[in-house]
This record gives structure tokens, C-alpha cells and sequence, in this order.
């Protein structure tokens, strides 16, 4: 029999309340016609503009084949376009388009109303600090943001 004690693991919470996360937003999003990493695409976008294909995956922190296979689905969905890169014929400029401007609203609205649900009696004083801790964690992991 295998034995470990996952109620003091920082790593087992983390992971479990990022799973639960996702698929509350998930819920929040059903009938949206996107998914939660589709978002996460989205919000690299509106965070860092129009990156190349491959600088997007860095920022995802996802294998560029995983990606290519996200950003196909959207392209098809009408989602984001790949354009050619003025500097370098060889990469993919990934732009959002007029879908997302129109819906753009409802998407934020759905992830606002999960995260009013996952810290529903947690005063600003326990935010602060649980934003603090996780930002502490991601640079001792190695993470700039």
C-alpha cells in the first residue's frame, strides 16, 4: 500500500483548487462556444498584444504543438487569425478578431462571476495575502510574473 500525507502538501491544494477552477469556469462558459484555455489564450493577448506562435506558447508555458492544436480550433471558430509576421515570413502573428471584441464582455463576466463564487467570504485582507503567497511561490519556482 502506498501512504502519503497529501493534507500537508502545499503542491496537492494548489493543483486541486486550480482543477476545481477550471472547471467552474468551464461551467461558467458552457454555451459560450469557448473553452478555458481558449481564455487563457485570449488573456495572453490582451495582457501582451499580438505575440508569434511560438512566444505565445512560451507565455502559456505550453509545448507550441499543444498550442497549435488550441489555436487551430479557434482560427476554425473564428476566434483569432494567424497572420505572417512583417519582420519574419517564417512566423505567425496571433490576432483576436471582431468575434472576440463583441464577445469579449460576456467572457470576462462568466470568469468574474466563478471568481465571486471561489472567494465568497474571504475578506480583502485574506486576498491581499493568498495573492502575496502565490506570487512568493511563482518566483521561487522561477516564474517573472
Amino acid at each position: 500500500m502506498i501512504e502519503y500525507d497529501f493534507e500537508k502538501s502545499i503542491s496537492f491544494w494548489v493543483g486541486l483548487t486550480s482543477h476545481l477552477f477550471e472547471t467552474a469556469l468551464n461551467n461558467e462558459l458552457a454555451g459560450t462556444g469557448i473553452t478555458p484555455r481558449q481564455v487563457q489564450v485570449l488573456a495572453c493577448l490582451a495582457l501582451y498584444g499580438e505575440p508569434a506562435q511560438n512566444e505565445l506558447a512560451l507565455q502559456l508555458r505550453i509545448e507550441p504543438s499543444t498550442l497549435a492544436r488550441i489555436l487551430d480550433r479557434m482560427e476554425r471558430d473564428g476566434w483569432i487569425e494567424r497572420c505572417e509576421s512583417p519582420q519574419d515570413r517564417r512566423k505567425k502573428i496571433v490576432r483576436p478578431t471582431e468575434k472576440v471584441t463583441t464577445r469579449w464582455e460576456k467572457i470576462i463576466e462568466c470568469g468574474e462571476r466563478m471568481e465571486r463564487r471561489a472567494t465568497a467570504g474571504l475578506d480583502p485582507a485574506q486576498l491581499n495575502t493568498l495573492k502575496e503567497t502565490l506570487a512568493a511561490i511563482r518566483g521561487n519556482l522561477g516564474a517573472e510574473m
